[in-house]
């Protein structure tokens, strides 16, 4: 009982109350999902929890610290509304709960945008959405902003040159930065006109070199009265493409000390230490967490991870939901063959994929369960934000 306590314990302490319940954004939930974790342990074939994706590939953004970057090339498709939708039946036929808008496109560019969330608002998922939201005007904030569980706009900095500067390669071009800000103010003020549930927030992925914005940043986060600002770290391939040198992060430790420290009653400044600690350096080599958190390109392709949607990694390319069904891909014996392989001793996370992917959290717990280091408790109480989304 003490180490199930002291899980508990751990659990909790990488949330961070607001006014509208916990939210986690440092660690997973799969202890409100246990009932999938204990099918996954008797072997069962587990529908995903969560899934990562995106309805484009198509990004007007040009971000030096963006992964998709190192996910060309592979073969682009453009996805239907139709085909969006039948994803949307698919996805809650076989028990999906939450699918979040992110992967390697700007989902907000995709006429399948607007009808693809309400339809799985319908379907009963969850939907959350992360953009630049630059294209996110009133007129599609209104249609979309009720069935959205969070929306997270990426904003690489609290200045509007050095904005521009990282996404769209030169400090001259603070249109953008001044288009994002307003969008996000029109959420901001929709969301208490209607007294609307969804969480609204901001993102920074942070490379070492981008310091000077840490503070600007958080205090940007605070002017918008957003509910929170994140500072995450920032993912690489196991060839450092992008060239983040995890080593410098320690020297930036005072500053994210600092910028916590503005939180307020109404924004949080959340640093996710677990990954910016972790130095781009798992501890575990056992590919677990795609079976409970997937994702698929913004082209339709169905890989267990961005981390493999490049075209060298075409032999954990499962299949394409413009080309076949999801349900029938999912049920397929390549699915579950690259599964397996994945979570074999003939596959190594520390050399064989690329740094702190979206499944991190869910995969070290994972690990770490099966290992009988730190078990993963089962949940009780009040569930926090986003659950669906682990």
């Amino acid at each position: 009982m003490k180490l199930l306590n002291n899980n508990i314990e751990k659990y909790q302490s990488n949330s961070v109350d607001t006014k509208e319940g916990t939210l986690i954004l440092d660690s997973h939930k799969l202890s409100y999902h246990y009932d999938r974790v204990e099918a996954w342990e008797n072997n069962e074939r587990i529908a995903p929890v969560s899934v990562d994706m995106a309805l484009t590939r198509a990004c007007g953004a040009m971000c030096s610290f963006c992964y998709a970057m190192v996910q060309e090339p592979q073969e682009r498709s453009t996805i239907k509304v139709k085909e969006a939708l039948d994803l949307v039946d698919d996805l809650a036929e076989i028990g999906v709960k939450g699918v979040s808008l992110i992967s390697d496109g700007e989902s907000t560019l995709s006429k399948a945008y607007v009808p693809f969330i309400q339809h799985a608002y319908k379907a009963g998922i969850d939907v959350g959405n992360a953009t630049n939201g630059w294209e996110w005007e009133p007129d599609k904030i209104d249609q979309v902003l009720p069935y959205l569980t969070w929306v997270r706009f990426t904003v690489a900095a609290g200045t509007p040159e050095g904005y521009s500067k990282i996404m769209f390669k030169g400090p001259e071009h603070t249109h953008v930065y001044e288009r994002a800000m307003k969008h996000i103010k029109y959420a901001v003020e929709l969301k208490k006109k209607l007294n609307l549930k969804v969480t609204l927030g901001i993102q920074m992925v942070l490379m070492p070199e981008f310091k000077d914005e840490i503070i600007p940043f958080a205090k940007l986060a605070v002017d918008l009265g957003v509910d929170y600002g994140v500072i995450k770290h920032c993912s690489d391939d196991e060839m450092g493409t992008l060239g983040v040198d995890y080593s410098k992060y320690e020297q930036l430790y005072d500053l994210l000390e600092e910028a916590e420290k503005l939180t307020n009653n109404d924004t949080k400044i959340i640093i996710k230490w677990d990954k910016i600690k972790n130095k781009g350096r798992p501890t575990y080599k056992r590919f677990y967490g795609p079976q409970f958190l997937l994702q698929i390109s913004g082209s339709g392709l169905v890989a267990p991870s961005g981390m493999f949607f490049n075209a060298r990694y075409s032999k954990f390319h499962i299949g394409n939901y413009v080309d076949e069904k999801f349900k029938d891909i999912f049920k397929s014996d390549r699915y579950w063959r690259i599964m397996d392989y994945l979570a074999s001793p003939y596959f190594d996370a520390q050399t064989m994929m690329g740094t702190l992917p979206i499944q991190h959290y869910v995969s070290e717990a994972l690990d770490n369960h099966i290992k009988n280091n730190i078990k993963i408790p089962k949940a009780s109480g009040n569930k926090p934000l986003h659950v669906n989304f682990l």
